[in-house]
């Protein structure tokens, strides 16, 4: 069984590496045949080598912390706002009815769209970043949430309250088991959510990070650093998804779905 398991590790671990391998040899071929412009699409080589070149330089690291601490705020703020916000509403079904059309009127709207309001509020500080971050980020969680404490079985609950089991009893042991993986999966979503409005925070509104490193980069005619720091937010994504992939699984590893993935 163990064996088995580590041949498909290392068989998605191969697959993986291939498929990147196949895309920068795809990368590098398409400018050295002049199907683009080398100076607008630069080889991956010439990236890379940008890419290794600032990671000696102080102040990317700086930017790099600048967005992620706009992303681990915003999250946070969303993540505590959605579970309160998703619980009670879930729990009450007059609530639930009544929060129902406000709530399928406000979820389509952009957070982009939010941002000259973000900006007439806060001006170009990490306050009007954190609006369209919160924004969108809430509304990944919350809806997660919501449908979670609505999924609780009928028969429990109704066997849960004709014993006379305290409502605390009843949210630890019946509603929060039945939520967890639907806010799982919402805290997943949502983390990568918070990178991209991050990043499109610090690209329109101009607050310091990797985003406007970028503006400026593209501003001086720096294509190669503009493509290495494209990379850097795509390799920050993939870092948090699969953190949060890992604690999805350690914190549901008693749930089927992810004990299902395991047996196949």
């Amino acid at each position: 069984m163990r064996s088995a398991r580590r041949a498909r590790a290392f068989r998605k671990v191969a697959l993986g590496a291939l498929g990147i391998a196949g895309f920068l040899i795809t990368w590098q071929l398409i400018p050295t045949f002049g199907i683009l412009d080398a100076r607008f699409f630069p080889p991956p080589t010439e990236v890379l080598a940008r890419l290794a070149s600032d990671l000696r330089d102080l102040e990317f690291w700086r930017n790099i912390g600048r967005t992620m601490t706009a992303w681990a705020i915003g999250l946070a703020i969303a993540t505590v706002l959605a579970v309160v916000l998703g619980t009670i509403i879930g729990l009450v079904p007059f609530l639930r009815k009544a929060t129902h059309t406000t709530v399928e009127f406000l979820r389509p709207i952009p957070s982009v769209a939010l941002i000259p309001l973000a900006i007439l509020m806060f001006g170009l500080r990490i306050e009007a970043a954190l609006v369209i971050v919160v924004y969108a980020t809430f509304w990944q969680i919350f809806v997660q949430v919501l449908y979670g404490v609505a999924d609780v079985d009928a028969v429990a609950r109704d066997t849960a309250k004709s014993f006379g089991l305290p409502r605390a009893h009843r949210i630890r042991y019946l509603i929060l088991p039945t939520a967890l993986p639907y806010l799982m999966t919402g805290l997943r979503l949502g983390a990568t959510v918070a990178l991209i409005l991050a990043v499109t925070a610090e690209l329109t509104i101009g607050n310091p990070g990797l985003g406007r490193a970028i503006v400026v980069a593209q501003s001086a005619g720096d294509y190669v650093r503009v493509y290495a720091l494209v990379i850097v937010t795509g390799i920050l994504g993939l870092i948090i998804n699969l953190v949060f992939r890992f604690i999805e699984r350690r914190s549901l590893s008693w749930h089927q779905s992810v004990r299902g993935e395991e047996v196949l």
